[in-house]
C-alpha cells in the first residue's frame, strides 16, 4: 500500500466547530466546500452560501456591493475561503462576507494522484 498522503488543507481558517465560540463582530477566515447557493429575488441582491469542512457547515451572507466584487469566485466556486464578521440572530451564526477567495484547485490536487500534496505558500 502506497504511503497516505496529507489533505491539502485551506491556509489560515477557523473550522466550523469553532465559530459559535467567536463574539460577535469579531474578523475571522473560514473555509469550506460550497454546499448551496441561494439568490432569493425577495433578498435585495443579498447571495446566501452554505460551507462545510470537516467539522460543520457555516452560513455566509454576501451583500451585493462585496458580490459584484468577487462574483466570479462566488458562482464557480467549489470550495471558498471568506474573510468577514461574525453575527449571531435569533441563535443563528452566520459570517458577512468581506473577502472571498476560490480556493477550488486545491480539490483538483486531489484528483491527481501524481501531484505531490504540499501545503499552499503562505509566505505571499
Amino acid at each position: 500500500m502506497p504511503p497516505s498522503r496529507p489533505i491539502p488543507r485551506p491556509p489560515s481558517a477557523l473550522i466550523a466547530a469553532a465559530l459559535p465560540e467567536v463574539a460577535p463582530g469579531r474578523r475571522v477566515t473560514v473555509a469550506g466546500l460550497v454546499l448551496v447557493r441561494q439568490r432569493p429575488g425577495t433578498a435585495r441582491g443579498v447571495v446566501f452560501v452554505t460551507l462545510e469542512d470537516e467539522t460543520g457547515t457555516i452560513n455566509v451572507v454576501i451583500w451585493r456591493k462585496v458580490f459584484d466584487r468577487f462574483r466570479r469566485a462566488v458562482i464557480a466556486g467549489r470550495m471558498l475561503r471568506v474573510t468577514g464578521r461574525v453575527e449571531r440572530q435569533s441563535g443563528v451564526t452566520h459570517l458577512v462576507a468581506e473577502e472571498i477567495e476560490d480556493i477550488s484547485a486545491l480539490l483538483d490536487l486531489l484528483a491527481d494522484p501524481e501531484t505531490p500534496l504540499s501545503p499552499p505558500d503562505q509566505t505571499g
